[in-house]
């Protein structure tokens, strides 16, 4: 198996908010297009003297030169794009100073178009800043980026009444802005911290008080921002790391598992028991490994590391590490969302989409849609029966197996997803809450028929061997039906009752024996462990249970059932021991085909299993 290298960060995401000993806050600026983001933020840099020497004079002349009108704008728009057509494409990082802290400012683009961008830079920041234009009032984007900052987990949002000086510094155009857009909020569950009159190109109610608009008797932008709070460290939260992959390094002598996986929030130590879900598997850190790193005996968020666990378990990609005595995930197949769609086609419901959340990747279907906005109100949308491009919507979806995360409201890391529509991201959100099942999924395989009276163990003494079944799990690279037919046969052969059955995925290359189906002309590819589509991955679940039954039956009759699956993961094989409970349930990875002597060692450790499970002696 090849080698894989753990990178190991040299810094801690935690200690990004300081800088020398200042905190640092991240803050966006939000609104629809030409709403006056960048003259704030420009105005912002001007009237704080964060601006390099110079720079405010060169801009003005540059404006005199060109016979253009000096904005402050023109201080952030440097990409040659955005000055060519007058809007942000981009999201722009500006930096300056209050006299409490330090400030990253990411100016978000307004248009429509370039909605994805605007996530991208809203998804970094703490706390926003909302910009509405008094004269044009509230308009779509500005509906959309409210519930958009919302999705995201931004609680802390302060909007801005934009050019108050083009409606005469009016109280009235302000307070009816004011209250139809926390109407609107209201809706969303969203609650602005500060709502501020101001005129950026004139610094009214930037920087300090404006005695053009004495009525209000709030605080201007600057100390709004400087009110905002800092999010407490992740490292205090709870500890979360997604498994991305479980690694050998057999061809070195090395017989360790090595759990890895980027630690999202909180810390883990040796010692700690560990729960993996959706699975449920516990083991205790015995060790926390790292490639041309010193040992430690703890790791905290922000970095990528390696666990070897103290017990031996079967776990794989998309699992979910906690600390047991720690707050727990959530784990459902249903869940509550909001989402915000940007597709080229609709989120439909009866259409297969992947749902990607940290590392797991899970099959997931639009069941109903609660509620839907489409912030530019030209449509029913309140009717609609699929989520269209730029919408939000609240909304249930189904998935093809369980999912461990947390609730939004809980923890922001394992809280957010994206959907993807083939190959592309086609719409994010983020989990407000677990559903219950209503279909009852697992439970007793076979429930029709009558069970022998004959008791288990008198079967067992009868032919001198106790049912068991093995489960061979293969994957790229890794037949599972070979070594599974090989143990079989070592069992014939030392005198015990045994029964290969194998399961191809659908439409794969092998039949129920694990035979190649002739004009199979995707086999090659397949074989090579090509990715199954949505489709094929949620109609994949339904023949494990078939195995499952059909293994109960044979595990009755006091049989050792070898079973040979290809790209089983741990939901899978943790469906298959609630099946064929009472008897036991064994699982074993097939090895890589290129290594040397696997089979053969493969063959012995599933004997050793046996064995240690009371199968054979």
């Amino acid at each position: 198996m090849e080698q894989t290298r753990i990178a190991i960060p040299t810094y801690s995401a935690d200690t990004a908010g300081k800088v020398e000993g200042r905190i640092r806050m991240n803050i966006v600026i939000v609104g629809h297009v030409d709403h006056g983001k960048s003259t704030v933020v420009g105005r912002l840099l001007a009237d704080t003297g964060s601006l390099p020497d110079g720079k405010l004079e060169s801009v003005r002349a540059f404006c005199e030169r060109n016979s253009r009108p000096f904005e402050y704008a023109f201080l952030l728009d440097a990409l040659k794009d955005e000055q060519a057509q007058g809007i942000t494409i981009d999201t722009a990082r500006t930096f300056f100073k209050s006299g409490k802290r330090d400030y990253i400012i990411i100016d978000a683009p307004g248009h429509i178009e370039f909605l994805k961008n605007m996530v991208t830079g809203a998804a970094r920041a703490e706390a926003a800043v909302l910009v509405i234009d008094a004269k044009e009032g509230i308009r779509e984007n500005s509906k959309r980026h409210g519930y958009l900052l919302s999705m995201l987990g931004i609680k802390q949002i302060a909007v801005v009444v934009n050019k108050m000086d083009l409606v005469g510094y009016s109280r009235e155009a302000f307070e009816d802005i004011r209250d139809e857009f926390i109407a609107f909020l209201a809706r969303i569950g969203a609650t602005p911290k500060f709502f501020i009159p101001i005129s950026a190109f004139n610094g009214e109610n930037l920087t300090k008080a404006s005695d053009k608009m004495a009525w209000y008797k709030g605080p201007n932008v600057l100390a709004a921002m400087d009110a905002f709070e800092k999010e407490p460290p992740k490292a205090n939260q709870p500890f979360r790391m997604p498994v991305q992959d479980v690694y050998k390094f057999t061809s070195l002598g090395d017989d360790r598992r090595i759990v890895t996986g980027r630690v999202e929030s909180g810390s883990v130590k040796v010692g700690d028991e560990v729960v993996f879900l959706p699975s449920g598997k516990k083991s205790r850190v015995a060790s926390i490994e790292a490639f041309h790193a010193a040992k430690r005996n703890e790791i905290g968020v922000g970095y990528s590391t390696g666990l070897t666990l103290a017990q031996q378990i079967y776990i794989g990609r998309g699992e979910l590490a906690v600390i047991a005595s720690e707050a727990p995930a959530e784990v459902a197949r249903r869940l509550r969302i909001n989402l915000f769609w940007m597709g080229k086609k609709p989120f439909a419901a009866g259409k297969t989409y992947f749902l990607k959340l940290g590392t797991a990747k899970i099959p997931c279907r639009l069941e109903r849609i609660n509620y839907l906005i489409d912030a530019s109100e030209t449509a029913g949308a309140e009717t609609k029966s699929a989520v269209e491009r730029h919408d939000v919507a609240d909304c249930v979806i189904e998935l093809s197996k369980p999912l461990a995360f947390d609730p939004i409201a809980r923890l922001e890391a394992t809280g957010r997803f994206v959907i993807v529509d083939q190959y592309e991201i086609a719409g994010g959100g983020i989990i407000r809450e677990a559903l219950p099942d209503e279909v009852q999924v697992q439970g007793p395989a076979v429930t029709a028929l009558v069970r022998s009276s004959l008791p288990a163990d008198s079967r067992a003494q009868l032919l001198g061997q106790k049912p068991a079944l093995l489960v061979v799990v293969g994957g790229p690279g890794r037949d599972p039906h070979g070594p599974a037919k090989a143990i079989e046969a070592k069992l014939a052969a030392l005198g015990r009752h045994a029964f290969y059955l194998g399961l191809a995925e659908p439409g794969k290359t092998e039949d129920a024996h694990g035979a190649p189906v002739p004009g199979d002309t995707d086999a090659a590819a397949r074989a090579g462990g090509s990715p199954l589509t949505a489709e094929a991955s949620w109609d994949a679940q339904s023949p494990s249970a078939k195995l499952g039954e059909a293994a109960a039956l044979l595990l009755d009759a006091g049989l050792i059932v070898v079973a040979a699956v290809r790209g089983l993961d741990t939901d899978g094989i943790g469906s298959l021991e609630a099946q064929v409970k009472p008897h036991a349930a064994l699982a074993l990875e097939a090895a890589a085909d290129a290594e040397a002597g696997a089979l053969a060692g493969l063959v012995d450790a599933a004997l050793a299993r046996l064995r240690s499970a009371g199968a054979i002696r």
